[in-house]
């Protein structure tokens, strides 16, 4: 899973800069994760906090954790580690740091990482940061808290805006959730145990938050939620709505370019979503629609739901609207009792739909699941065998759909400065990385490009009209 560091420039104007404490926020995982460390991010400038560089100047370090693989969450105890040792050498030299531990690995261990870490002093799950100002003022006279409840009231409404400097420094594309928490219950995942069952924020919320993200400078908005596409949030008059009237009066706010969504569960693409993607100009040609598996025995093991016919079947409906849809999935290999044919069936799959650009993983158990205690636990040799196999012919793939671009003319937000000057990088509507001969005031613009080169992981255009 990606990791990202969340430098937050709003902050609360300090008497003396070089006396206000510092913040440092860490994000591994999803893109929930990093939009919620972007929130927390701005919590901790409302109590007078200034950006850190990095670990080794911030009094307060906040780790935004992931509980989805066994190897996301050794590796924030192996970072936990390592912050005890800078928390011991500062607190040497008389320097206090508070060390806490967000997200999903602390709602499904709570009190346990402080078991093995004692160093921790605060840990806050996913439905609970908005109390981090108070929770941090609590562990200042008693560390150690922690804070795992799914609180009744809406924590949403509890955080600050991000200030508009903090949303210029972060881009022109930002990420919104609008709906939070799982009812599926696939047989592998610990979402519905660490995030809750779902919900969703009512639209005029979430329309407030992008109208002023685009006052700030955004253009781009993604709309996430553990399953987002089963979003049901109120509207004025108090009456459920899905996602595609979101979308729609998401595009009508001035300045919003591009709206993408992720991530969906095939069985709630319903027809009126399925119809936004041939009607609505700003949502992009691009849809990730994770699948898991080509075998209908293993889906249904998973707790999917859905068949692979299924599947085909909303795949070949949005192309029928949306011709130039581009695709990505998630895949599991090695899951509890996957045979070889039946890991074959998913290479078929792959091959019959096509994809721009997947994820696949190796299956990992969590404690907690249905599928932990199943038998027929696949070999970790077999496991990365069929790992190697399926992320090869999911990168013959990529390369392929790259490879179709040149030549053609792609609509491209420009988001930052290249590395050599006079060059600037943006993103196609496919999510790929295009790199350009332009001026940075182009940037935050769409422009229209040819596509004359790539490279392994990015293509190279030459701007040809702006289009925005």
């Amino acid at each position: 899973m990606p990791e990202t560091t969340v430098l937050d420039a709003a902050r609360r104007a300090a008497p003396n800069e070089s006396s206000a404490p510092r913040a440092f926020v860490k994000s591994f995982g999803c893109q929930m994760n990093v939009y919620d460390s972007q929130r927390m991010a701005d919590l901790a400038a409302g109590e007078g906090y200034r950006e850190a560089a990095g670990p080794e100047d911030a009094d307060l370090i906040v780790l935004n954790t992931c509980h989805i693989r066994e190897r996301a969450s050794e590796k924030i105890y192996s970072e936990l580690g390592k912050l005890r040792e800078l928390k011991e050498e500062r607190s040497r030299a008389g320097r206090r740091t508070t060390l806490v531990v967000a997200g999903c690995l602390a709602q499904a261990e709570g009190g346990e990482i402080l078991r093995r870490q004692p160093a921790v002093d605060v840990v806050v799950g996913p439905q609970s940061y908005h109390r981090l100002p108070e929770l941090l003022r609590e562990a200042e006279a008693r560390p150690g808290v922690v804070d795992t409840d799914f609180p009744a009231e809406d924590k949403f409404s509890r955080l600050p805006a991000s200030a508009p400097e903090a949303v210029a420094r972060r881009g022109v594309a930002a990420f919104v959730t609008v709906q939070e928490g799982c009812d599926k219950f696939c047989s592998f995942c610990v979402v519905p145990y660490t995030r809750g069952a779902e919900s969703s924020r009512p639209v005029s919320a979430i329309l407030s938050e992008i109208e002023h993200l685009a006052r700030s400078g955004v253009r781009e908005i993604m709309l996430i939620g553990q399953n987002v596409n089963a979003y049901h949030g109120a509207d004025r008059q108090g009456r459920p709505v899905g996602l595609a009237p979101l979308i729609a009066a998401a595009a009508a706010v001035p300045g919003i370019l591009r709206l993408r969504y992720a991530t969906s569960h095939p069985n709630d693409m319903d027809d009126e979503l399925i119809a936004a993607h041939g009607r609505l100009e700003a949502l992009t040609p691009y849809l990730h629609l994770p699948v898991q598996s080509g075998s209908d025995r293993v889906l249904a093991s998973m707790n999917r739901r859905h068949r692979v016919a299924d599947y085909i079947n909303v795949v070949d409906r949005v192309r029928a609207v949306r011709p130039d849809i581009a695709l990505s999935s998630d895949f599991i290999v090695g899951y509890p009792g996957e045979t070889d044919a039946e890991f074959q069936a998913t290479l078929d799959l792959v091959r019959e739909v096509g994809f721009a650009s997947s994820y696949a993983f190796k299956y990992s158990a969590r404690p907690g699941t249905p599928a932990a205690e199943m038998a027929g636990q696949v070999d970790e040799p077999v496991k990365a065998e069929r790992l190697g196999a399926l992320q090869a012919l999911l990168e013959e793939q990529r390369q392929a759909f790259n490879r179709a671009c040149v030549g053609r003319r792609l609509a491209v937000l420009f988001e930052k400065p290249g590395r050599h000057e006079g060059q600037i990088i943006g993103r196609s509507p496919y999510m790929q990385a295009v790199f350009a001969e332009g001026p940075a005031s182009r940037i935050g613009e769409i422009a229209e490009v040819e596509i004359v080169g790539l490279s392994a992981n990015s293509l190279r255009g030459r701007i040809v009209s702006p289009t925005s």
